[in-house]
Parts: structure tokens; C-alpha cells; sequence
């Protein structure tokens, strides 16, 4: 019998022919001659060896300096010491209260923390890796449609987003949720290319482990690669619902082990989920992390004024382009969207399995959802989210901008499409720019003559023995189009400061925007006014010198705490003012974390004193004109360096009178109690978790802790003891108030090596909170401080 054999494929990178057995699978049309060779060209393979360095360089240089998310800092700690919390991903080694993410990110850098040992090399170097990686996936399957050209583009620009640049110098779980969804898109392109069964399945895995990494974010991208095989595949129809079904039980196995995993554990023997409202992950998925994120709600805020709008401004499909994120994402969107459209209309009449198209309507379809689902997302929505965006974005001008290229050259009818294309990306290059005033000066006017230059060129050397000439032309468009990502991403490491929330909101270039905007680097702008953190980019962890002129906080606030807009921080305050007080700073733009320049969650008088009335939040003292009291109201900061400067005075006095305590304290949000972890390297409890709004702690589980001799040390006050972020709640409350009458109050003298006056004033003496001298001294500042209680087995009835 003879081998069917109707036609074979070749491409630049694969030039082993794939064999035909469908009359509708054909090679692609209209393949410029000559530009797919069937030998990798000599420079393939160094270009993509240099980009490699070039992106590791981006991602590393400085790592030592700059700020990683404490909150998840804290997580990885925790799972180098306890490998329960490793599995659930607890906040503490104790395994009281959990992240609010599954634990497949902490899971893998904390075991990369558990070879290695802890610290921000030991976590950063798996995410380097992911991310490096991902370029090289992403450039592998560039390559495989449109030629190692096209491959070489697209790897430079993902490498050089500047929001990618930003995340991947973090611990959050970003780097490896788009490593796994590249992962995951490329086997769906292999499977339906080759009609192989272990390529689909492996990609219904990786989204699936992509889920685990962040939830329903981990899916955005599944339709793509769905509709994918099922518009594309040359199986049957049969065939391919059997393919299918099959890899929708991969897919639903390595999404939900782990909740499943959960469910089997008695609540009573696991940690509660932070995030949740009832401890459970089923909720966590559904909820705050889930559709509460797109519809609002939820703990998320709404309407995209909520904690999205204090993020990255109001919902709609303009968020792209705004002044907060307009400058982390938007600087190529123009381009990719002309080349989808230009490229689809290429394709023409070629078969459904062409690769051009298929590989279009996959990350045509990558860029489409991601696109609406961050723009329209009425709940939290950060900045760098929009990571996720990049690799569609660079699959788009690398292998649409190669079609219109051809086209540009060989039809009349298409000669204005890509030089049009190139000339909306220098303007819209030239309008970010501009609304960074003062960041770069030189910079759009360059651009802009490098654009008319290129697109003039293209259209006069377009004909005639002028190749060079063209060549030039086109280079000088290629390097105006990415030299503004270029310069915000090299803005990260190489620059002079570290704005935004580091960790928490990590961001490239200068503040241009009213939310938490701001990146690192972004020496210029608005800092110290709109975005940024309030005294030009401070944020838990260090010292940051803003660059306003006034002493309120270098300017006015434009960027918000989550949950809160311009400036105001859940439950209350406006202009960097922090729940609990009116802040107020004399220290000329100076901000350290809880001093100066208002009051961060849970508490604190209006001088900048944080709750507790004790100690130094994580960074250094304050500069303003309160005191640095309180050391643990944290809040969301996330910088921190490794938990950052906690008052040594009170963690040597908690850790000598643990008295065998498993938990070394009791606070309100979870990245305060990641900070004190950190520096004390003792477990801290969370009691209302990231957002301050968890019903992790009730009144019933505090006794059973205290009773048992698990835990002594408890910080209540403020707006109800969870007024942090997200505000209290009728167990907060019912909590703070079983504590302020049964628990001692600690005297800041007992632990303080330099108790002022007017530190002491609001201190409550060693004696029951109830009595009745404790509460006419305290009952004009119980509102807006907290207090240190110690609570021993005694105390509970």
C-alpha cells in the first residue's frame, strides 16, 4: 500500500517536512521567498543568546537593592520551615492563616529557599529562570510560523516590556503564572500543528497548574487555545471531542487537586484561607480572588473605583492607555492590533490549518480576552497584571509586523499599512512620554524625528535598487517604536530610586498616573504628586527621599491605598492619610514608613504614630513630626527589604517572654505580620489577612490559643482592631473588646530603651484595661491607637 502523501510543511526552524494527511492542510501562502530559509541563518542563534543576557541583566541587576512583596516574602519564610505551610501556603510556620493565592508560587521559591537558604537571591533566581525561559518558549514557537526574524523581534519585545521587566524583579506570583500560560499556549499550537494528543494534554496541565498559581487568571487565555484545536485540528469531529474531553480532565485535575486536597483536611487541622469568607478555597476561587476581581465586590471595591480604580484607574476599554498604565503596556498595542487585522486579511482564503492564521487567532485571541478582562475588571486590578498581556503583544509585531512587511513590498494596495502602523506607535510613544514632564526630555523628540524619518523612507526606497536604503529606513522605525519601553524597563534597574509600593506594586518608569503608579526608577514625572507613594515613592522598607516640594507628603497624593482613591486608605483619610488620623508631615517630602506623614492601617495618631504605641515600622524611624511608634500597624507596604527595621527593643522583649508560645504575636493584616516574622524570624499571626477583612480570628479561637499557651501577645486598637485594610467587622470588633477586658496592657517602658513624654502619654500601665483609671485615661485615643496586650491562660474564663 502506498504512504498517503498529498503535501509537506517546512519551516525556518523545523526543517524536518511534516507530512500531510488531510487535503485541507497546506503549507502557508504567499511565504516570502528567500526569508525561511530551511537553515537557521548563523545570527539566530547569538541574537537570541544576547537577548537572553540582556533580559537576565534587566531582571537581576540591583536585585539586592530593591523591594520584594514581604507579604509573600513572609509566605516563603514560613514554607522553609514547615513543609504544612509549604503545601498550604501558609503566612507563618505556626499555619494559623494562609495567602490569598494557591501555593504553587510559594511552593517554588520556597523550595528553591529550603536548598539554597532564605533571602531575596535564593527567591528571585527560580523566577529569573521562568521568566527567561518563557522568552526562549515564546521565541521557539515564533520561529516555528514566521522565521527566526520574527522569532528574534518577538523575544526582544517581551523582554523589554517594561511592566515585565518590573514583575519579574518581584515575588509575586506573575512571572510564573505567564511562564506556565505561554507553556500551555505553545503545546496547544504543537498539538493542533502535529495532531499530537500528549502536546494537548500537556497544555490543558499547564493551564491548569496556572490556575493554581492565580486562580481564574491562570484560564483567560484557555479560550484561545480551545478555539484553537477546535477550529484548526485535522482530526475528525469525533476525534477531536474525544481530544478534548480527555484534556478537560487533565485540565480540571491539575486546577483543582489542590483545593481538592484542602477540602479533605478538617478545618480544624489546616489554616484558614486567606481570602476567604468561610477558611475554605472553594470560596477563595469563587470569590475574592475570582469573580470578585472582574465583577467587583468581594473585598475587591467596585466599579473600578474600588480598590481597581486606586490601582489602575476606572474600568472601561480605555484603561490601556491611561496615565497609569498607558506607559507600562500600551506603547505597542497600536502596532499589534494593525498587525492582527492586517494579518488576518493576509491570510485570505488559505486553508484553516494555515500556521500563519492559526497562530494569529491563538495569540490574536491571548491578547483579545486578556485585553477586556483587565480593561472592563471592575474589581482590584494592579498594574503589573498586564504582564500577561506582553507575550500576545510581542507574538503580534514580530509575526504581523513580517506579513505586513512582505505585503509592503510586493503590493501596491498594502504600502501605506506598515509604514501607517509605525507612525501611530511613534506618536502614541511621543504622547506617554510627554506626559512624564521633566523624566527624559530628550527622549520623544528623538523618537519622533526617528519615526518620520523611517516612515519617509520606507515609502521612497520602497522601489528601485535602494535596499539599503529601505533597510536603514525600517531600522530607524523599529528602534523609535521600542525605545520608549526600552528606556521605562532600564528605568528599573538602573535607576535612581524605587517608587511605587516596590513589592506589592511594583511599576516601570516615572509616575504619571493618580493610582499607586510610579515605578522604580522613575526618577522624573510627578513624583511626589500624582502617583507614587506619599513623599515621592516611599514604601515599607527604606527611607525615600520625594521629590515634591511640599511638606505634605511631598505633594498632594494622587495615588491611594487599596480600596481607596487619591490618596485615601481603607476607612478613611484623604491626601495620604491613613485610617484612624489626619497625617501631617514636616519632613519636607521625607517619608519612612510610619512617621511623618500619616497614619498606615490599624491605628495611630495623626503625627504619624502607628498603632501599637511602640516600636519602628519596618524601614527606619520616622522624619515627620510624629513619632515612630507602634512598630507593627504595617498595612499593605511591601517593601521592606526582609521584614525591614521592626523595633529590635520590643521583639527582643516578645521573643524572652514567648514562654513556649507558638506564635510570637497577634496583629491585624498580613503584611504587618510578615514584616515582624521577618525580623523577629518567629511565627506571627494574621488575624483578618491581606485586605484586614478575614474572619480568621473570632473570639472562641483567640481563648483556645491563649488557654493552650499558644500565643501571649496581641495588638488591638484603631478602628476596631481590622480598621487596617479593609476595615473592621462585628468579629474584629468582638474580638478587640474581649481583649481590652480580659488582656494586661503593656507599658512601652517595659521594653523601650527611649521612652519619651509624648510616646508614653498614650501607653496604658501594666494593669487590666478595664479598670476604671485605664479607661478615663485612654478614652480620648482608644479610637486611633493601638496598644500591645499580653493574655495568659489565667485570663480566660
Amino acid at each position: 500500500m502506498a504512504p498517503l502523501h498529498v503535501g509537506v510543511v517546512t519551516s525556518a526552524t523545523d526543517p524536518t517536512p511534516h507530512t500531510t494527511v488531510s487535503p485541507d492542510w497546506a503549507p502557508p501562502t504567499a511565504t516570502p521567498a528567500g526569508t525561511l530559509p530551511d537553515r537557521a541563518p548563523r545570527w539566530s542563534l547569538p541574537a537570541l543568546i544576547a537577548i537572553l543576557i540582556l533580559a537576565a541583566v534587566l531582571y537581576s541587576w540591583n536585585l539586592s537593592g530593591s523591594s520584594m512583596n514581604t507579604f509573600y516574602s513572609g509566605a516563603v519564610w514560613a514554607a522553609t520551615k514547615s513543609w504544612k505551610a509549604w503545601f498550604f501556603g501558609s503566612l507563618d510556620p505556626g499555619n494559623f492563616l494562609t495567602v490569598d493565592k494557591p501555593p504553587l508560587s510559594t511552593m517554588v521559591m520556597g523550595l528553591s529557599s529550603r536548598i539554597f537558604g532564605f533571602g531575596t537571591w535564593q527567591m528571585a533566581a527560580p523566577v529569573i529562570v521562568l521568566a527567561l525561559a518563557t522568552i526562549y518558549i515564546l521565541h521557539s514557537t515564533v520561529k516555528r510560523v514566521w522565521g527566526h526574524g520574527a522569532a528574534t523581534v518577538a523575544a526582544l519585545v517581551l523582554a523589554l516590556t517594561p511592566i515585565t521587566v518590573a514583575i519579574n524583579r518581584d515575588n509575586n506570583p506573575d512571572t510564573l503564572l505567564v511562564f506556565l500560560m505561554v507553556s500551555g499556549a505553545a503545546l496547544a499550537f504543537r498539538a493542533t500543528r502535529d495532531e499530537r494528543l500528549l502536546s494537548l494534554l500537556g497544555s490543558a496541565a499547564c493551564f491548569g497548574l496556572a490556575f493554581n498559581t492565580k486562580l481564574l487568571a491562570g484560564w483567560i487565555a484557555l479560550p484561545a487555545a480551545f478555539a484553537l484545536y477546535l477550529y484548526a485540528s485535522r482530526a475528525s469531529w469525533a476525534k477531536r471531542a474525544v481530544n478534548l474531553a480527555l484534556a478537560a480532565v487533565v485540565l480540571a485535575v491539575s486546577s483543582f487537586w489542590w483545593a481538592i486536597a484542602v477540602s479533605l483536611v478538617p478545618a480544624s487541622d489546616r489554616p484558614y484561607i486567606g481570602g476567604s469568607t468561610d477558611g475554605s478555597a472553594w470560596d477563595l476561587i469563587m470569590g475574592y480572588d475570582g469573580l470578585g476581581r472582574v465583577f467587583g465586590g468581594e473585598g475587591n471595591g467596585g466599579g473600578g473605583g474600588g480598590g481597581g480604580g486606586g490601582f489602575s484607574g476606572s474600568s472601561g476599554l480605555g484603561r490601556m492607555f491611561n496615565d497609569i498604565l498607558g506607559g507600562q503596556i500600551s506603547w505597542l498595542l497600536p502596532f499589534s492590533a494593525i498587525a492582527l487585522i492586517g494579518g488576518l486579511v493576509l491570510c485570505g482564503r488559505a486553508p484553516r490549518t494555515d500556521l500563519r492564521r492559526m497562530a494569529l487567532v491563538l495569540w490574536g485571541g491571548w491578547t483579545l480576552l486578556h485585553y477586556v478582562i483587565f480593561a472592563t475588571a471592575q474589581g482590584t486590578m494592579h498594574p503589573y497584571y498586564t504582564t500577561a498581556l506582553a507575550p500576545g503583544i510581542a507574538v503580534l509585531c514580530a509575526g504581523g509586523g513580517v506579513m505586513l512587511l512582505d505585503a509592503f513590498r510586493n503590493d501596491k494596495r498594502w504600502i501605506w499599512v506598515l509604514p501607517a502602523a509605525f507612525g501611530v506607535t511613534g506618536i502614541w510613544a511621543i504622547v506617554l512620554l510627554r506626559r512624564a514632564s521633566g523624566w527624559n526630555t530628550w527622549l520623544w523628540p528623538t523618537i519622533g524625528v526617528l519615526t518620520v524619518a523611517g516612515v519617509a523612507g520606507m515609502i521612497l526606497f520602497r522601489s528601485g535598487n535602494k535596499a539599503r536604503l529601505l533597510t536603514a529606513s525600517l531600522a530607524a522605525a523599529v528602534i523609535a517604536a521600542l525605545a520608549g519601553p526600552t528606556a521605562y524597563a532600564a528605568s528599573v534597574p538602573f535607576g535612581s530610586s524605587s517608587g511605587g509600593m516596590g513589592g506589592v506594586n511594583p511599576t516601570a518608569g516615572p509616575s504619571t498616573g493618580s493610582g499607586f503608579g510610579g515605578g522604580p526608577g522613575g526618577g522624573g514625572g510627578n513624583r511626589g504628586g500624582s502617583g507614587g507613594f506619599p513623599g515621592g515613592g516611599e514604601m515599607p522598607g527604606g527611607t525615600q527621599q520625594g521629590g515634591g516640594q511640599n511638606s505634605q507628603a511631598g505633594g498632594e497624593m494622587g495615588g491611594g491605598f487599596p480600596g481607596g482613591m487619591n490618596g485615601e486608605a481603607p476607612s478613611g483619610g484623604m491626601n495620604g492619610q491613613a485610617p484612624g488620623g489626619t497625617g501631617n508631615s514636616n519632613g519636607g517630602g521625607q517619608m519612612t514608613p510610619g512617621g511623618g506623614n500619616g497614619e498606615l492601617p490599624s491605628g495611630g495618631t495623626g503625627n504619624g504614630e502607628l498603632p501599637g504605641g511602640t516600636g519602628e515600622m519596618p524601614g527606619g524611624s520616622g522624619s515627620g513630626s510624629g513619632s515612630t511608634r507602634g512598630g507593627f500597624g504595617g498595612g499593605m507596604g511591601g517593601g521592606g527589604g526582609m521584614g525591614g527595621g521592626v523595633s529590635s527593643d520590643l521583639i527582643a522583649y516578645l521573643k524572652k517572654h514567648m514562654d513556649g508560645a507558638t506564635w510570637l504575636l497577634a496583629v491585624a493584616n498580613s503584611s504587618s505580620a510578615a514584616q515582624i516574622e521577618l525580623s523577629s524570624q518567629e511565627p506571627v499571626i494574621s488575624m483578618w489577612g491581606f485586605t484586614g477583612s478575614d474572619d480568621a480570628m473570632t473570639v472562641a479561637k483567640l481563648k483556645e490559643l491563649v488557654k493552650a499557651g499558644k500565643l501571649h501577645y496581641i495588638q488591638v486598637g484603631g478602628s476596631g482592631m481590622g480598621g487596617g485594610m479593609g476595615g473592621g467587622n462585628s468579629v474584629s470588633s468582638a474580638v478587640t473588646a474581649w481583649v481590652e477586658k480580659h488582656g494586661t496592657a503593656v507599658k512601652e517602658s517595659a521594653y523601650s530603651k527611649s521612652t519619651t513624654s509624648g510616646s508614653t502619654s498614650n501607653s496604658t500601665s501594666k494593669s487590666k484595661s478595664n479598670s476604671t483609671s485605664s479607661k478615663s485615661s485612654d478614652s480620648s485615643s482608644q479610637s486611633s491607637t493601638s496598644t500591645l496586650y499580653q493574655l495568659d491562660p489565667s485570663d480566660v474564663s
